[in-house]
């Protein structure tokens, strides 16, 4: 349901669900692209890795809505996967909600009919919310950009590690990703 007026985060969080994600942007609905094959395949594969990394330190969401500022307005974007720590958000708070606070890290797949161009403006945006990494992940080239923000974005292929100080103990490369999701 793409809407013709403004609308509050309250009436947006309220919408039913048709079965299309939508992401609050600029006071309106806008539907989120619809994934294809590899986009699926690597966001399964990067969830796996997440999930056995993060038991307990935090939560990996798949598609889960996060509450954000964006120039000054309510933004809820719906990254690909998230990752945010129990410090955060607390084991106790068990809520069905968008995600209140934001994550340590965002990521975002590129899917036929995004640019790496529009999605690196995303990436900026959320780390100008708060978001402490972002990965851009990039199925025909084979690579993850990761954004800082407080640093130059660094792409990462083949052997490179993803290991950072915000994810203590993860040890994966970019290549054990893209050979998991069978894409290599």
């Amino acid at each position: 349901m793409i809407t013709a007026r403004k609308i509050t985060l309250e009436e947006f969080l309220a919408l039913p669900e048709e079965g299309v994600t939508y992401e609050l942007i600029a006071g309106e609905a806008i539907p989120k692209v619809s994934p294809k094959r590899f986009h699926s395949r690597l966001a399964v594969t990067l969830c796996i890795f997440l999930e056995n990394w993060s038991k307990n330190k935090g939560e990996v969401g798949i598609e889960w809505s996060v509450i954000l500022k964006r120039n000054g307005e309510n933004w809820v974007p719906v990254p690909d996967l998230l990752y945010i720590s129990y410090e955060k958000l607390p084991r106790e708070r068990f809520e069905d909600e968008a995600c209140p606070f934001p994550p340590e890290l965002a990521i975002e797949i590129i899917s036929p009919g995004q640019s790496f161009g529009d999605l690196t403006e995303k990436a900026t945006a959320y780390l100008k919310a708060g978001i402490c990494r972002v990965w851009l992940v990039d199925p025909q080239g084979k690579s993850i950009t990761i954004f800082y923000p407080d640093a130059p974005p660094i792409t990462k292929r083949g052997e490179d590690s993803l290991s950072d100080e915000i994810l203590p103990g993860l040890a994966i490369t970019v290549k054990q990703i893209f050979e998991q999701a069978g894409l290599l």
